[in-house]
């Protein structure tokens, strides 16, 4: 059986999850969570964010709080890592 990540990339996660979550979590900065979709990206525009972070979070539901990166990550169907317990 083959494992379905690539080697050093977290079990539930693959290489362009990763790659997402970082153009993401890059564009928005730490100082703006927690924040709802129109907040995001208006960061993102101010940003000069790339089309596919814009497209991805103006897919976000409005009326939502979201915490952080992990939390915009999850919503957008987007791998995150699984944490064992």
């Amino acid at each position: 059986m083959t494992d379905p990540h690539q080697e050093g990339t977290p079990a539930g996660t693959s290489p362009a999850d990763l790659d997402r979550r970082a153009a993401i979590a890059e564009t928005l900065g730490k100082e703006v969570w927690p924040a709802d979709r129109d907040t995001l990206v208006a960061r993102a525009e101010e940003s000069n964010a790339p089309d596919r972070v814009l497209s991805d979070l103006r897919r976000l539901p409005s009326g939502r709080q979201f915490e952080n990166v992990q939390d915009v990550a999850r919503e957008l169907g987007i791998g995150t890592e699984q944490h064992r317990f």
